[in-house]
């Protein structure tokens, strides 16, 4: 099981992995097995490069989230951020786009450069997966990158009927909740699995990785569930509401 999961769990997520399985074992048998066995759980680090770098000198959308990363179901709150990768043959820069409310990563891509296309690509990757649903109303916020500034980002987030909104302040804070899931894939996938050849390593690993954090891996910030099961358990229960407000209607 430990090796299912990039091998990054500590003995709390095993435990509940195996819990979700079926398996009745006490949290301490698994601490003592890991520990007998060598096993432990991923922890962050921290090594900065600069990856989005603000413009004083343009228009910013105002900041509708001020530092509060929540939202009410799918779709209403996406954060969008850029990080980096050391390889042998330089640096690849990647973007996501991660959902608030399951923290489901919609869209992301890879590149060599930090050329705006980059975030517009993970953009693009997002609204496709999710414009079936509507994206009426949905805020994507953001750092004051250039990337995320300029024209034609701006001009797609209109298009998709997407709300802008940039953080205020300047500081790592304003995008607090996609910091932190780069700071899941820094320590999952990149530092774990250091180091890399090349570009095309890091997107095929990343690929793997999205599917694995969307799909498989236990979130604690929403209740020890993957965001997948997160967000399936939330249509169910609106569809289930729609149904008893529609059959109360018919009997009044």
């Amino acid at each position: 099981m430990h090796a299912e999961n990039f091998d990054v769990y500590g003995a709390d997520k095993v435990w509940t992995q195996l819990k979700r399985e079926g398996h009745a074992v006490a949290r301490c048998t698994v601490e003592r097995l890991m520990r007998d066995l060598g096993l432990c759980g991923a922890r962050r680090g921290r090594v900065w490069k600069r990856t989005t770098i603000g413009d004083e000198n343009l228009d910013r959308p105002s900041d509708l989230v001020d530092r509060q990363f929540e939202a009410s179901g799918p779709n209403r709150l996406w954060v969008a951020d850029l990080t980096y990768v050391k390889t042998h043959t330089g640096w690849v820069y990647v973007a996501f786009v991660v959902d608030v409310f399951s923290r489901f990563v919609v869209g992301w891509q890879c590149s060599t450069s930090l050329r705006s296309d980059l975030a517009i690509d993970a953009l693009e990757m997002a609204i496709y997966a999710r414009g079936d649903a509507g994206l009426d109303g949905l805020i994507h916020h953001s750092d004051r990158g250039v990337q995320y500034l300029s024209i034609r980002y701006t001009e797609r987030l209109g298009e998709a009927g997407v709300v802008n909104s940039v953080g205020s302040r300047g500081d790592s804070y304003d995008n607090a909740l996609a910091e932190s899931f780069n700071g899941l894939y820094k320590t999952e996938l990149i530092h774990h699995r250091a180091p890399w050849r090349n570009a095309d390593d890091v997107e095929w690993a990343t690929l793997t990785y999205i599917d694995w954090f969307n799909h498989r891996r236990i979130h604690n910030e929403i209740g020890k569930v993957p965001p997948a099961e997160l967000e399936a358990a939330y249509y169910r229960q609106t569809k289930t509401d729609e149904l008893v407000s529609s059959q109360t209607t018919e009997s009044l």
